[in-house]
């Protein structure tokens, strides 16, 4: 997990960042080809006749320790530029993220448009009705229902309603970090600021950001009677590693399941009801399907103050790959675990007579980063929109079982 600090989360990875990396690469590179060019000004010296004799010795000279010092840093450039670009990663970046799974009971239509917008890359989809609850799909249902994951910057939706309920900050009043440099909500939700969310958790502190991530559903099962499903899990004491600011920035020691991000997502698209999840896998299950409140949350007039932030991020922040011509609000998130890229995307439709709840979580190495998930969201969004999806106001249609079976490579 890459170190706090102040800025985007979104594609950091280690202390050094890349941009850091490929500039002193790029300095290595410059003074190797300015010793080049000495070298070569040097050996025109060194070629001149032998009347001038000064020259040519100071020519020769000059060549010789240009050619030295530019294989040095010849060398140095090329050790630089490995130590950027050749890493390891414990998790494959692609692999078929369809094996094992099941299909019964799911809606076909929106799993193809899933599986086909995530394709090659290892990862989880999840896709729910936030007006009941139903999970209308999982591709890679052993990774999306086997453990947590660290929530990375996503974990900053829930800071922010829980800063916004105890009365901390305002949507439009920035806070100032820099004294030149301020934020308000929304910027610092859309481009995943990383100091004003750590700012929040060190003035809400442990125990009230404790109880609103337990009431938000963190620490929990988010399904009821869903097979193979495993809670995450929400630390007992600030973290070790930076502390609170870690803890509301990063997500550092919260394991965070694809499940209880889009129970999250839910409760913020539906106007503040945490649904218990149900995932029917059969055809009677889905005819017999009642939505199950888990509890009403008192957020609805906190949720339209982070609704600009999470629109922001897929208009003009970190979450541009996700964005169509219908309305998408969402969240990313980035980070490393141990050796492992996190690529997270939270995310609704906020127009048409139909709404739906993506998630999107990666795994894997540099391509598994939260843009790249709101892209994965964005096409699911755009795949269902192309068959009129979103413009139906009837509920959706049960998926049958006598329909082929789709929707595995």
């Amino acid at each position: 997990m890459a170190p706090y600090a102040p800025g985007t989360s979104e594609g950091l990875s280690s202390p050094l960042s890349y941009s850091m990396k490929a500039c002193l690469f790029s300095v290595f590179r410059a003074l190797a080809v300015s010793a080049v060019v000495v070298g070569i000004t040097g050996a025109a010296l060194a070629a001149t006749p032998v009347k001038h004799h000064r020259k040519k010795k100071a020519g020769a000279t000059l060549a010789a320790v240009a050619v030295s010092a530019g294989a040095r840093l010849t060398a140095a450039s090329v050790r630089s530029r490995k130590k950027v670009w050749v890493q390891t990663w414990d998790e494959p970046t692609y692999k078929d993220s369809t094996a094992g799974d099941k299909v019964d009971g799911e809606d076909l239509s929106i799993r193809k448009a899933a599986v086909d917008a995530l394709g090659p890359l290892n990862g989880a989809v999840v896709v729910a009705d936030p007006t009941t609850g139903r999970i209308l799909t999982i591709v890679n249902q052993p990774l999306a229902l086997g453990g947590g994951f660290q929530p990375c910057s996503t974990i900053k939706v829930s800071v922010a309603l829980a800063a916004l309920r105890e009365g901390l900050v305002e949507r439009t009043n920035p806070i100032k970090f820099y004294s030149k440099h301020s934020l308000d909500l929304t910027d610092a939700l859309a481009y995943s600021n990383n100091y004003y969310f750590a700012n929040l958790g060190i003035k809400l502190g442990y125990e009230r950001v404790n109880y609103y991530a337990h009431l938000f559903g963190y620490g929990e099962k988010a399904g009821i009677n869903v097979e193979g499903e495993h809670a995450g899990l929400f630390p007992a004491a600030p973290p070790k590693n930076g502390g609170m600011g870690m803890l509301t920035s990063f997500g550092e020691e919260i394991s965070q399941t694809p499940l209880e991000l889009a129970g999250l997502m839910s409760a913020v698209a539906n106007g503040g009801t945490l649904y218990w999840l149900q995932y029917p896998r059969s055809q009677e299950e889905v005819t017999a399907f009642q939505p199950q409140v888990k509890r009403h949350l008192d957020i609805g007039n906190l949720i339209e103050q982070i609704k600009p932030g999470m629109k922001g991020a897929v208009e003009f922040g970190t979450a541009r790959r996700a964005k169509q011509d219908d309305e998408i609000l969402g969240k990313t998130g980035t980070c490393s675990e141990g050796r492992t890229h996190l690529g997270w995307f939270g995310s609704f439709n906020d127009t048409g007579g139909r709404k739906l709840v993506v998630v999107v979580m990666l795994t894997g190495g540099k391509p598994s980063i939260g843009a790249t998930a709101s892209g994965v969201a964005g096409d699911v969004y755009k795949r269902l929109a192309s068959e009129n999806f979103f413009k139906v106001s009837t509920p959706l249609t049960p998926a049958l079982l006598s329909a082929p079976i789709c929707c595995s490579r």
